[in-house]
C-alpha cells in the first residue's frame, strides 16, 4: 500500500453572472519620483516598469510614445538614462472606452462582489487579447459578465491585475474599479498577494522541498522563452513535494515573485519540467496530460480592498490534471 492520496484534488464551486457592460472611468493619475542612487544609469522605461505598478509593458510604451513621461520637467524618451536625483513624472490618462467585443463565454466565478471577482480560468484560455487572439479571451468573457472593470491597465487588459499562461488553469483576481486594482497591485508588488500552485513534474526529488532563487529574463536566443539569466529580475519560488510517483511528482509551488513563466522556468532549471510543458520540457509522450500542462493555480490569498478582510479561495484542478494524477497513483501503488 502506498501513501494516502493528497486531499487537495477536490470539487470546485461554480457561479456565473450575466450583465451588461458599463465602463469604469477614473481621473488621470500622476506618479512622481526622485531617482534613487541604485537606479543611476538605468533607462527611463526600465525604471518606470519597476516603480509604477499595475501597468503592462505595452501600455507603458504607449504612454512614453505619447509624451506622458517627464524627466526634469521635459518630455523624455524611453531610453533616456537616469541620474541620481532626477525628477521623473508619469501621467496615466483616464481609461478610454473599450472597443473589444463582449462574448457570452461561460466563466467559473469562484467569488464576486462590487470590487472584485476571483475567476477559475480554464486551460487553453488566453487572459487578454493580443496579436492573433482578439476573441475568445478571458477579457472578452469578463466584458459580458461584469458590470464594471478597472481601466488602469488600458483598453486591452481591463480588470487584469495578474495573469496566467494560456495552458495554465486556475485562480486569478479581477478588479472592478481602479481603487481595488491599485490596492491589489500593491499587494502583488509587496509579495503579500499569495498564489499557490499544484504541478506534476517529471522525475523525482531527493529533498521534500526547497526554494529556487534565480533571476529570470528573456532567453538570449529563443525570444518566446524565458530563462534563468544573469541580470534578470529576481524570481523566488518555494516548492514542496506532496506525492512521489515512479517517474514524476506532485508538488506545491508558492510564488514570492511573479515573473513570466516563473514556475515553468524554475522547475526546468532543477531538471524537473512541468508535465505537458512543451516549451521547457520534452514533447508530450506516455506521461503526457490530455490537455494543456499540469500546472494549476489552486489557491489565492489577499486582503480585500474595501473590508480589509483576509480572503483565501481554492479551486480544484481540471479533469485532465486529476486523471493524470490518478494514472500516476495507480502505477505507483497508491490505494484505489
Amino acid at each position: 500500500m502506498g501513501p494516502e492520496p493528497n486531499p487537495k484534488l477536490g470539487k470546485r464551486r461554480r457561479s456565473v453572472g450575466r450583465r451588461r457592460l458599463i465602463h469604469d472611468r477614473s481621473d488621470a493619475d500622476v506618479h512622481r519620483f526622485f531617482v534613487e542612487k541604485e537606479y543611476e544609469g538605468v533607462r527611463l522605461d526600465v525604471y518606470l516598469t519597476e516603480r509604477v505598478d499595475g501597468l503592462s509593458r505595452s501600455y507603458l510604451k504607449r504612454l512614453l510614445e505619447d509624451g506622458q513621461a517627464l524627466l526634469n520637467g521635459r518630455t523624455a524618451k524611453a531610453g533616456a538614462k537616469l541620474k541620481t536625483g532626477d525628477a521623473v513624472e508619469l501621467s496615466v490618462p483616464e481609461a478610454v472606452e473599450l472597443s473589444l467585443e463582449p462574448e457570452d463565454i461561460p466563466l467559473d466565478i469562484v467569488y464576486e462582489d462590487e470590487d472584485l471577482a476571483v475567476i477559475n480560468k480554464p486551460c487553453g484560455m488566453v487572459v487578454h487579447p493580443a496579436a492573433g487572439n482578439l476573441t475568445g479571451t478571458l477579457v472578452n468573457a469578463l466584458l459580458h459578465h461584469m458590470d464594471h472593470l478597472s481601466g488602469i491597465n488600458g483598453v486591452i487588459r481591463p480588470g487584469i491585475v495578474h495573469r496566467l499562461d494560456k495552458e495554465t488553469s486556475g485562480l486569478l483576481v479581477v478588479a472592478k474599479n481602479d481603487r481595488a486594482h491599485r490596492f491589489l497591485a500593491e499587494q502583488l508588488k509587496g509579495h503579500t498577494l499569495g498564489r499557490t500552485y499544484l504541478a506534476v513534474v517529471y522525475g523525482n526529488f531527493r529533498e521534500d522541498g526547497g526554494t529556487v532563487n534565480e533571476p529570470i529574463g528573456r532567453h538570449p536566443v529563443h525570444r518566446k522563452r524565458m530563462a534563468v539569466v544573469e541580470g534578470g529580475k529576481q524570481a523566488v519560488t518555494h516548492y514542496r513535494v506532496l506525492e512521489r510517483y515512479q517517474t514524476a511528482a506532485l508538488i506545491e509551488c508558492r510564488l514570492e515573485t511573479g515573473r513570466t513563466h516563473q514556475i515553468r522556468v524554475h522547475m526546468a532549471k532543477l531538471g524537473h519540467p512541468v508535465v505537458g510543458d512543451e516549451l521547457y520540457g520534452p514533447a508530450k509522450g506516455s506521461l503526457g496530460i490530455a490537455e494543456g500542462q499540469a500546472l494549476h493555480a489552486w489557491r489565492i490569498r489577499f486582503v480585500h480592498p474595501r473590508t480589509d478582510e483576509t480572503m483565501e479561495l481554492e479551486a480544484a484542478p481540471p479533469e485532465a490534471f486529476q486523471e493524470l494524477v490518478e494514472k500516476l497513483r495507480k502505477k505507483s501503488g497508491y490505494p484505489v
